[in-house]
């Protein structure tokens, strides 16, 4: 994600210009909040625990639409006072908002109680579908008398882009419209300085009692225990076929539940000994899918709500990585989509090269208009080599040549980037610089402003060769090799295997301290090694680029209790000049980073360090509302019977970190896939401290499948194949 938007990046980076300010407020918590949030394709709504979304300056709530907020106002009161909280939940499969409400004591102008307190049951149930919201409101009387009650739902649309909602001032923006009342309908409209009408639909039903340009009324009669329902639907752009009212909720109901269903049933299904967890992997599954957005060249996960949920291509790139082996339709979706939108050209504003794959994609108006350079941006330096990274791993996951011919030119275009714009200097690594003053200061996955400096704190000058970049350039040249075999051009696989073994010791050399114990963070632009210890270099381990007796030094440098503070691997060590654990990537622990690294440290055997990791970010979830992993939480030691200390504007749910517990899974079985001889393997398996047993149903390989549980025997755990479906083998090595 571009950090630019996350904080004020305003201060001058090594002697640079001073950045444009794409930054979120740190005066709105997303953790005092702790927002509900929905999605639905390019709809995505935050509201608050009693359902309404209440504007005022730093509020994030609302109903979003293509980057700008169609709704930013919703308040539901009862006799003019608003409603005391029950609960509130999300379905597990996120497909509905459940608040459950009942009116306080109510009084009247001589302050006589006329209504005491719990009696009117008000549930509130939502859904997004198709760029509208939909609300089923019941309200019920428990009371033995009749009672009467005034409902209201106050309203309103400020359409403001993503950007401003996120902090940017605007000196000048388009023009609101009269608001257009029906009789059971209202619109609210704004045409942009992008010449784009946005409206917003409010429709009722049943037909309000009062109806105005900013909120409607229900005077309501309620017999002994009766219940009404009152249904609300809020359209993103005025859609005349779009049927209304009461049925229109339950066929979206249906509908919604149903393409959720859908899209899920792809993936494998994991139940262990350990309830909690099946929680946490409930979650995270329902979080990915609730996230995966069906673009037109197939299923593609948005990198987080509320301030990233649009396409993002590193986010995309690892979190196919993390998920290939439970649903590799998300990587061919990914691959795809990101290929179709592949720059062809060299565009500055944009940071775009050809064959570069795309970093971000914004629809606003600020975008549209240049305000924000993010309308379709290339400012990331390992989106193109994770790229074809994840084409060789689908490859080996799935053996779907046809797929991977189709993706040829693509793959060939992102490799001539690598050397023809990726390294400026021709010193055989990659390195980064923004092409105009306008893009990212930083474009690996650690954008902050400040999160590449030296020894002493000094922030480093550019171009940067950051170390993990290497490392996917290492995984880049190994699948191009091992998609030029599969395509019987041998000559070609030979060269790219050479390419990566010269790259593997010139990293070895450039990068390896032996006094860090570790891979540096950095070089700068005049090679000089930023001698940092960070979790980066546990990417080196990820790809494979590590010597094994490097290896060794970076896993001890990596547990160590500078680096894991018992949740995690925090992103900067504690001994280093710039760590601050309340920092978005100088200290902090990022469940996704963990998870790479976990899957790095089990590919050199560390599997029981692997899994103490897994165990840190389980035991944080326990605390975590919903199960939900956050995009990360601060950087502070674990201390014993308390909770990790969460990030204020951390998103969540956020895609890489929804998929991170399912990669430390395979990370800590060894779990691997051999399509063409229809295998499933595990290698040296182990279970987490926190299970001892785990069942996995409908692991795919080839066109077969099987279901195996793997239970704990001493230190490793046993395997047991417990049905097929084809001529799948499973193989566990020891």
């Amino acid at each position: 994600m571009s950090i630019a938007s996350v904080h004020d990046a305003s201060a001058p980076a090594g002697g640079q210009a001073p950045m444009a300010q794409f930054f979120i407020p740190a005066t709105a918590s997303l953790q005092e909040r702790r927002p509900r949030t929905l999605k639905h394709g390019d709809t995505f709504a935050v509201f608050d625990h009693n359902g309404d979304a209440l504007s005022g300056p730093g509020s994030p709530e609302g109903v979003f639409h293509r980057d700008t907020r169609y709704l930013s106002h919703l308040h539901l009161t009862i006799n003019g006072k608003r409603p005391m909280l029950l609960s509130s939940t999300l379905r597990d499969d996120n497909a509905t908002l459940t608040c459950d409400l009942t009116n306080p004591d109510l009084f009247d102008e001589t302050g006589k109680l006329t209504l005491e307190h719990d009696l009117i049951h008000m549930r509130r149930t939502r859904f997004l579908w198709n760029a509208g919201c939909y609300e089923r409101l019941a309200v019920r009387n428990y009371d033995e008398r009749r009672q009467q009650v005034r409902i209201e739902i106050s309203f309103g649309a400020d359409f403001a882009d993503l950007f401003e909602v996120r902090g940017t001032v605007r000196a000048r923006r388009g023009r609101h419209l009269p608001s257009v009342m029906e009789q059971d309908r209202v619109l609210l409209s704004y045409i942009g300085l992008d010449d784009l009408k946005r409206v917003t639909q409010l429709s009722f039903d049943p037909r309000p009692d009062e109806l105005g340009s900013d909120h409607v009324i229900y005077d309501l009669d309620l017999a002994p225990h009766e219940t009404r329902s009152l249904f609300i639907q809020i359209c993103c752009d005025q859609d005349k076929d779009r049927p209304l009212g009461y049925q229109s909720f339950f066929l979206g109901l249906r509908d919604a539940r149903r393409a959720l269903r859908s899209s899920s049933s792809r993936a494998a299904s994991i139940v262990t000994s350990n309830e909690i967890f099946n929680e946490v992997a409930r979650r995270s599954v329902s979080d990915l899918y609730m996230l995966t957005t069906d673009k037109p060249e197939g299923p593609y996960p948005y990198a987080g709500i509320p301030w990233f949920s649009t396409v993002f291509g590193r986010d995309a790139l690892i979190t196919a990585l993390e998920t290939l082996w439970l649903d590799p339709h998300i990587a061919r979706g990914v691959l795809a989509h990101l290929a179709a939108n592949q720059a062809t050209e060299v565009d500055p504003a944009a940071d775009a090269e050809p064959g570069k794959i795309l970093h971000e994609v914004r629809y606003g108006e600020m975008a549209e208009l240049g305000e924000v350079p993010f309308r379709r941006y290339y400012g990331s330096i390992d989106s193109t080599p994770l790229f074809v990274l994840l084409a060789g791993e689908y490859l080996k996951r799935t053996g779907d040549l046809a797929t991977i011919n189709h993706l040829l030119p693509n793959i060939e275009a992102a490799l001539t980037w690598i050397d023809a714009h990726g390294d400026r200097d021709g010193d055989g690594f990659v390195e980064y610089g923004r092409l105009t003053q306008e893009g990212l200061i930083n474009q690996a996955w650690k954008d902050s402003h400040d999160s590449v400096f030296h020894a002493d704190g000094t922030l480093a000058k550019g171009p940067i060769a950051i170390a993990e970049v290497q490392a996917y350039v290492y995984g880049a040249w190994q699948s191009a090799a091992e998609i030029f075999r599969r395509l019987g051009r041998p000559e070609r696989a030979a060269k790219f295997l050479a390419r990566a073994e010269g790259l593997r010791r010139a990293f070895d050399t450039s990068f390896f301290d032996e006094e860090l114990g570790t891979f540096v963070l950095a070089l700068d632009g005049n090679k000089r090694p930023c001698r940092v210890r960070s979790s980066n270099a546990g990417h080196a381990l990820f790809t494979g680029i590590a010597y094994p007796e490097r290896a060794v030094q970076v896993a001890r440098t990596l547990m160590s209790a500078s680096s894991f503070c018992g949740w995690g691997i925090r992103t900067i060590a504690s001994t280093e000049a710039r760590y601050n654990p309340m920092s978005y990537h100088n200290g902090s622990v990022w469940p996704h980073d963990n998870a790479m690294i976990a899957s790095g440290l089990a590919r050199y055997g560390y599997r029981a360090e692997a899994a103490r990791i897994f165990e840190g970010l389980f035991a944080s979830s326990t605390y975590i509302d919903l199960r939900r992993l956050p995009e990360l939480f601060c950087g502070l030691p674990r201390q014993r019977a308390q909770g990790p200390t969460f990030y204020p504007v951390a998103c969540s749910p956020q895609a890489w970190a929804a998929a991170a517990p399912l990669l430390l899974l395979q990370s800590c079985l060894g779990l691997d896939f051999e399509p063409n001889a229809l295998l499933i393997s595990f290698t040296e398996p182990q279970l987490p401290s926190f299970m001892d047993e785990v069942i996995l149903r409908h692991l795919q390989v080839g066109n077969g499948s099987a279901d195996i549980a793997l239970r704990r025997s001493g230190r490793s755990a046993v395997v047991d194949t417990l049905g097929r479906r084809g001529e799948v083998r499973v193989l566990t090595t020891a």
